[in-house]
């Protein structure tokens, strides 16, 4: 029975010696080998390993040999001008001496991150204290970031540790600068507004300018061919007017008094205080004498002829402002419906004396004895 005993106990030791001389380092591990706290041996590649049985002569610190990530949050950094930027950015790095490691850094990975927490805020705030605001912001951010890497490696190197590569993950303006530079944005935004509403204002009072003077222009050109027609036509009138007065005296003086009668008793309450014997009532009532027909009426006299000499000269068209050329003579409608054409530069001499007319030129002249006299009113 004791013998028994004593078997299992040499076979649990033996056991024990064989598995405590044995470490197995993988493909993402390093290996340290201790004897009495001094490195005997490193070991970079994956396999089974032997030492010394038992942890009290040899031992072993496996190490990470992956690729290792440090991140910094929340830097405050300042660049040329006095801005200030809030930073994330992160390094990555691998131990590429194990042995500088474990004598420098005991081979503990939070010694580690601590130095490079301190020495990658510095860096980081040299990188940006050299460049102007907006740097960080454009395409020389890739430029930051290698240059950040290259300052860094030289602090960490000394620590066994190799920086693969640096980013920076966001960069955003402080607080208070935020709002100064939202303002100053806002205030040339606001100066380029108003700069295009002055251009707008000044092209729209250009415009405006063009068409007050082409506005005038027109009325100018309009009014000026409206005084040239109405002289035409006040000529004309008077023209007519005096032919017929030339043919027939009585008679034009019984129109006129005819005409006088309807304008002046065209209500029904009008009232007239006159003398019976007035000049008024020549033709008013049965004492009235109707006047005569004239067998030899004078000739209806050409019409007036307004030389070419005497109208306004114009330099254009007489519509400048809208581009219309006068293209149609002016015409004149009179009651009975005939249209009258005044005709410009025929020298037509305008007669002074009814006597100068032809004799055997003649006129219809109305019958006064054909037309009853209107009766007087009581």
């Amino acid at each position: 029975m004791n013998k028994l005993i004593v078997a299992g106990i040499a076979v649990l030791v033996a056991i024990y010696i064989f598995f405590s001389s044995l470490y197995v380092v993988n493909e993402r591990e390093q290996a340290i080998v201790l004897r009495f706290g001094q490195i005997t041996d490193i070991r970079t590649e994956p396999g089974v390993y032997f030492k010394i049985p038992t942890d009290v002569i040899d031992t072993v610190q496996i190490i990470e040999d992956r690729l290792l990530r440090t991140d910094i949050s929340d830097l405050r950094v300042q660049v040329q001008g006095g801005a200030f930027y809030i930073v994330d950015a992160f390094l990555t790095y691998r131990i590429e001496d194990a042995r500088e490691f474990r004598e420098r850094a005991l081979g503990q990975l939070s010694v580690v991150d601590d130095r490079i927490q301190t020495s990658f805020a510095a860096v980081l705030r040299q990188v940006y204290g050299l460049r102007q605001f907006n740097a960080a912001l454009s395409e020389q951010r890739s430029e930051m970031m290698v240059q950040a890497r290259d300052l860094i490696r030289p602090n960490v190197e000394d620590l066994g540790i190799e920086v693969v590569d640096v980013r920076i993950v966001r960069t955003e303006l402080d607080t208070e600068v935020f709002e100064q530079t939202y303002n100053r944005m806002r205030a040339e935004r606001q100066a380029e507004a108003a700069l295009l509403r002055a251009r707008g204002q000044e092209r729209a009072q250009s415009l405006r300018a063009i068409a007050d003077r082409q506005a005038v222009e027109i009325e100018a050109a309009a009014t000026r061919d409206a005084e040239i027609i109405r002289g035409q036509g006040d000529a004309e009138r008077n023209r007519i007017f005096a032919s017929a007065y030339t043919q027939d005296t009585e008679f034009f003086e019984f129109y006129r008094s005819m005409q006088a009668y309807r304008s002046s008793m065209t209500g029904s309450n009008t009232t007239m205080v006159l003398s019976p014997e007035s000049e008024f009532f020549r033709y008013f009532g049965s004492g009235g004498e109707l006047p005569a027909r004239n067998p030899n009426p004078a000739p209806a006299r050409p019409a007036a002829v307004v030389p070419e000499s005497a109208l306004p000269t114009v330099d254009g068209p007489a519509l400048d402002g809208l581009g219309i050329e006068e293209t149609m003579s002016p015409t004149i409608t009179l009651d009975d419906g005939s249209t009258l054409e005044p005709t410009v530069g025929t020298d037509i001499p305008t007669p002074a004396d009814p006597a100068a007319a032809p004799s055997d030129a003649t006129a219809p002249a109305t019958d006064p004895a054909a037309e009853p006299a209107p009766a007087a009113s009581q």
